[in-house]
C-alpha cells in the first residue's frame, strides 16, 4: 500500500509534469468553438450532430500538436498513477449510448447531451491532478448546458458549445496557474 504522503506527491508530479492536461483542455476549447459554428448552420439537427462527431474526432491529434507547442509530457513511466488518466478518459465512452440514443431519437438535444457528458467526465480529474478546478468546472459545464438546453429554443442550441468553449478556455487558464504554482512548490521540495 502506498502511504498517503507519497500518494499525494505522485498526484502533484502528474499535475506538474502533465501540466494538468492543458493540452487537452485547450484542444477541447478549440473543438467546441468549431462545434458551436456547426450548430449555427442551417442544417437538420441530425446532420449537425453527425458533423459534431466528425469535428470531435480531431481531439487527440490536436491535443498532441498542442502538447508539442507547450511542451507537455504525455507519459511518466515511473509514476504508477499515470495510466489512470487514460482510463478516466476512456470512461466517458461508456456514456456514448446516451449520445447514440439522442442522435436517433432527439437530435435537437444532441449537443446538450454531448456537452453534459464531456463536462461530467472532468470530475475525477480533480482527484487525479489534485485540484478542485476540474470538479468545479464539471458542475458548471454540466448544469450550465442543461440550463441552456431547458431554456432556449432548439434553434439556439449553439449557445451550449459556445459556453463549453469559453468554460474550457477559462479552465485552461486557471489550470495553467495551478500547474505553475505546484511547479514552484515541486522545485523547492526537490532542491
Amino acid at each position: 500500500m502506498i502511504p498517503k504522503k507519497t500518494f499525494d506527491k505522485l498526484r502533484i508530479e502528474l499535475s506538474v509534469k502533465l501540466k494538468n492536461g492543458l493540452d487537452f483542455t485547450l484542444a477541447a476549447s478549440i473543438i467546441w468553438l468549431a462545434i458551436g459554428f456547426v450548430w449555427t448552420l442551417n442544417s437538420k439537427p441530425y446532420d449537425k450532430s453527425v458533423l459534431t462527431f466528425i469535428v470531435g474526432s480531431v481531439m487527440l491529434p490536436l491535443a498532441l500538436l498542442i502538447s508539442k507547442i507547450i511542451k507537455t509530457t504525455w507519459t511518466i513511466k515511473e509514476n504508477p498513477l499515470q495510466p489512470l488518466g487514460l482510463w478516466l478518459n476512456f470512461a466517458q465512452l461508456f456514456y456514448f449510448p446516451f449520445l447514440v440514443f439522442t442522435l436517433i431519437k432527439l437530435p435537437d438535444y444532441f449537443v446538450m447531451v454531448y456537452a453534459i457528458i464531456t463536462g461530467a467526465h472532468f470530475f475525477p480529474y480533480s482527484w487525479f491532478y489534485k485540484t478542485s478546478l476540474f470538479a468545479i468546472f464539471a458542475g458548471l459545464i454540466s448544469l450550465g448546458s442543461l440550463a441552456i438546453g431547458l431554456t432556449v429554443s432548439t434553434e439556439k442550441m449553439y449557445f451550449i458549445p459556445f459556453l463549453m468553449s469559453i468554460a474550457l478556455f477559462v479552465l485552461t487558464i486557471l489550470l495553467h496557474f495551478d500547474s505553475k504554482k505546484k511547479q514552484r512548490l515541486w522545485t523547492s521540495e526537490i532542491n
